[in-house]
């Protein structure tokens, strides 16, 4: 019987990707692995590098990706970017959470009173990203938005200086991190959930992975 050949495409080899974050990397339901699929290719590169070079740390994908090149990575970037999958429906729960109001306006106004910028005014009015580098926030799973957030006020998760990010999450409470999460995974995608071009508009803060 002859054997079987397995293609030596980059999908094919990037099936120990797909194992964690899902088919196609659309994301899986367990709320700690998020969906890659879609996101702009600069962000999915700016993270690959961060886990490689140490800024963020998950031992299992640095251990995938310690010895790849930066010309690799883009690759691997590219071909998440590319998907276009329909995304699964919010979980009911979510919508039902305490604090909806407040992550609301927090995502669309912001807080002066804490140096908050607005969420839209980087991920985009619809929250579905900005290119080049700005993912978009919809269709994550509430516990791996907090987990994240968590993780750049304790320094566990960084960014290339200035770390906005970082700046962000040490004003919000630990009550505002969790009324941003329980809205943003409330909220439906919408059917064309592309990352939009960049403004032309200042960003609010200087950020040092807006491009890479």
């Amino acid at each position: 019987m002859a054997q079987a050949t397995v293609p030596d495409t980059l999908a094919q080899r990037l099936q120990a990707c797909t194992a964690c974050h899902g088919k196609e990397g659309r994301a899986t339901r367990d709320g700690y692995f998020p969906r890659i699929a879609g996101k702009p290719a600069g962000y999915l590169y700016n993270q690959l590098v961060n886990f490689r070079d140490g800024r963020r740390r998950n031992a299992a994908m640095t251990h995938l990706i310690e010895h790849m090149s930066d010309d690799y990575l883009r690759q691997i970037a590219e071909h998440f970017a590319t998907l276009d999958l329909p995304y699964p429906p919010p979980k009911a729960d979510d919508a039902a959470r305490p604090g909806q109001a407040r992550g609301e306006a927090l995502v669309q106004r912001g807080d002066p009173t804490q140096r908050v910028p607005a969420c839209v005014q980087c991920h985009g009015a619809a929250m579905t990203g900005v290119l080049p580098a700005a993912p978009g926030l919809l269709g994550l799973p509430r516990d791996y938005l907090v987990a994240q957030l968590g993780a750049w006020r304790s320094g566990q998760r960084r960014a290339n200086a200035p770390d906005c990010m970082a700046q962000i999450a040490l004003r919000l409470s630990a009550e505002d991190i969790g009324a941003v999460a329980s809205w943003l995974a409330a909220q439906p995608v919408p059917v064309d959930a592309k990352a939009v071009p960049a403004s032309t508009k200042p960003a609010p803060m200087e950020c040092g992975s807006a491009a890479r």
